[in-house]
């Protein structure tokens, strides 16, 4: 029973609720790039891992994370819970829509674990195979579920724990964003959240570490700070190949600081004429049209790139332009590492544009506007009126049959089949057909297995040509043939199909699970 409040007296005001943060994502001892991507405020943490190597990893991560970051806040008209998933569900079309625009990007996609605090109550997100653990009242556990094979064949009773980790499939996932799936299944929930309780999530970089050292460091750290760098010094002496990341996220009641901490600005080298003011990217985010309060004048004859874009492209919606992802970045405290920091800085990145459910758009920021015609080449001598009729219709058909061609050629670059190579198993990008003298294919990977090592039905079909949906298809081919010698995969479990399309991240590092056992 609640004690009664003696006359005269009010109830204590309850704080609202927010997250105390740190943040590290390093490249590892072997990649080149970093392909992972997070960011961390007082009300939203996010990890994503991406992959696809070379064809996009980090474009599929730090796009979904700047799409995600307009979520920090603690204040939500309806569901936060469902506004999350929506948001993650719209990130997974944008994608989709990155793919559509450049072909080269096909078969990229990432992981999503997030966190949302609104209202009293903590919104998890969460697939593919990063990972959420908390510590609450001295209990530390797995909250996520990795969306891997590996952990459904353990799921099911098929697998231990302990044989997961030199299973011969264990690098494939199930479930993860990206162009291979219009609608993922997400694993949602809601929880009671309560000020002291701390939240790890990381990237599957940080598998090198043995579970036990992991939680230990986690309970006895206190400061969230060198909790992070610790983790990740960790990963580092372990020799970890991959990519890690690592956020930790403390719930702690909101005080009279934090109401009136300015803003952190993390992204250096900031232009003055973009100096951000707090207010100002939400203000541009409702009408990309209107002067931002408080903004200061840019240089005359000078105008910025939200304004090229809308008034360029009005009916695409706003466009995130760099500028605006700084001004929106600069107006909150936080913390964005990886991928969507250098895509924040150097806007090289395709970032996804848009706040509104209805109409979003993506826009590639990585090809540079070209050189603006001179005067003088823009005067072209009018023809003829009696030869208007003819150079128009002649103009006409050049540009549907250039655009036809385009197009083609655009479709046959997504596509990849397995072939012969000096005698050897080879993977191509293209179609195995000339065009005249063009030939429709190039030589993406060759392998070292040899011709003659294959059973004799296995070399006619690899050089008649064994197709394949994507890079990731052709490489599941390629293990095939070396661990098997035939195209179909030995194991009985890969026959039945994922629930929501599988895709295998060849670059993943061998794993070690830091949980003591699954969730």
């Amino acid at each position: 029973m609640a004690a009664e409040v003696p006359a005269g007296e009010s109830k204590p005001v309850q704080r609202p609720l927010i997250m105390r943060y740190a943040a590290r994502s390093d490249v590892g001892r072997i990649r080149a790039k970093n392909d992972d991507s997070a960011y961390v405020g007082r009300h939203l943490a996010v990890v994503a891992d991406g992959m696809g190597g070379h064809a996009g990893g980090d474009v599929a991560s730090a796009a979904t994370v700047l799409d995600m970051l307009h979520l920090d806040k603690g204040d939500y008209a309806g569901d936060a819970g469902t506004i999350l998933a929506d948001e993650i569900q719209t990130a997974n079309s944008l994608l989709s829509e990155l793919v559509h625009i450049n072909p080269k990007l096909a078969g990229m996609g990432t992981t999503v674990t997030a966190l949302l605090l609104a209202e009293g109550k903590l919104h998890f997100a969460h697939i593919g195979d990063s990972r959420a653990y908390r510590l609450r009242d001295g209990e530390f556990e797995q909250i996520s579920v990795d969306h891997t094979f590996v952990q459904r064949l353990i799921d099911e009773g098929r697998l231990r724990p302990e044989e997961a980790e030199t299973h011969p499939h264990k690098n494939v996932l199930m479930r993860v964003l990206g162009d291979v799936d219009a609608s993922p299944e997400l694993d949602l929930d809601t929880l009671d959240v309560k000020p002291g309780e701390r939240w790890l999530l990381c990237s599957d970089g940080l598998n090198y570490v043995a579970g036990h050292v992991v939680e230990r460091t986690v309970r006895e750290t206190k400061d969230l700070r060198e909790c992070v760098e610790t983790l990740v010094d960790l990963t580092l002496e372990n020799g970890s190949p991959d990519n890690v990341t690592v956020v930790m996220v403390e719930i702690v009641e909101e005080t009279r600081d934090d109401v009136s901490t300015a803003a952190v600005d993390v992204v250096p080298s900031l232009p003055a004429a973009a100096a951000p003011v707090a207010a100002a990217a939400p203000d541009a985010r409702e009408d990309p049209d209107a002067p931002e309060a408080g903004e200061r004048p840019a240089a005359e004859g000078q105008k910025s790139a939200t304004d090229e874009q809308s008034s360029t492209d009005p009916h695409l919606g706003e466009h995130l332009s760099a500028e605006v992802l700084r001004q929106e970045l600069a107006s909150r405290p936080h913390e964005l590492v990886g991928a969507a920091a250098a895509a924040a800085e150097s806007g090289s990145i395709p970032t996804i544009a848009g706040r509104t459910v209805a109409r979003r758009a993506a826009t590639v920021l990585t090809h540079k506007a070209e050189t603006p015609a001179s005067d003088e080449d823009e005067i072209l001598e009018r023809p003829k009126p009696r030869r208007w009729v003819t150079l128009s219709i002649a103009a006409s058909v050049l540009l549907v049959l250039t655009v036809g061609l385009w197009l083609g050629y655009a479709w046959t670059q997504t596509r990849y089949y397995i072939g012969e190579f000096d005698s050897r198993v080879a993977i191509y990008n293209g179609v195995s057909q000339r065009l005249g003298p063009i030939q429709l294919s190039t030589l993406e990977a060759v392998t070292e297995i040899q011709m003659d090592s294959l059973p004799q039905f296995s070399q006619q079909r690899v050089r008649q040509t064994v197709p394949a949906r994507d890079l990731y298809d052709a490489q599941r081919i390629v293990k095939n043939l070396e661990g098997t010698g035939t195209i179909a995969p030995a194991d009985e479990c890969l026959t039945a199909p994922p629930t929501s399309g599988a895709t295998t991240d060849p670059s993943a590092p061998p794993a070690t699970d830091p949980a003591a056992s699954p969730t």
